[in-house]
């Protein structure tokens, strides 16, 4: 029997604030619309917004597709940036390398890839420098 699968694709600017999270934004509605759990959504749109900020702020955007099942919400984020240097120290709570202006901004606290982490069940990073990152997240509707 083939899996029910929902794909939804998104374009993230590469440096139009105003547009950042149109993409988590129109997920959470989808979910909503699905009848998901108030919790899975409030997860899965942290977690989307965070990323989707990250490409604004250090990707020069980049591509988002999303795979929604009745057992979980995968958030497939590609992005055209320098890549993460070391995967290890971006993950601590506080670290960034936004610059002064998108910290002006109210952007680049270093806790983008932190809260990712926090709000999804399965996270994995893959980053080439030079060429871009991948950040494959996933939150269970129902236990794995």
């Amino acid at each position: 029997m083939a899996e029910n699968v929902m794909r939804l694709h998104y374009t993230v600017s590469d440096t139009d604030f105003a547009v950042a999270g149109e993409a988590s934004s129109s997920v959470k509605k989808v979910l909503k619309q699905l009848g998901v759990p108030g919790e899975i959504i409030r997860k899965v749109s942290i977690a989307m917004y965070e990323c989707e900020i990250n490409m604004v702020i250090h990707a020069d955007g980049g591509e988002i597709d999303v795979e929604i099942t009745p057992e979980k919400i995968r958030m497939i984020h590609k992005d055209r940036g320098p890549g993460i240097k070391d995967i290890e120290t971006a993950m601590q709570e506080g670290y960034s390398t936004a610059d002064e202006n998108v910290r002006e901004l109210g952007f680049g606290a270093g806790m983008g890839l932190p809260n990712m982490k926090r709000y999804t069940d399965e996270m994995n990073i893959t980053t080439v420098i030079g060429e871009g990152t991948t950040v494959d997240m996933t939150v269970y509707v129902k236990n794995k």
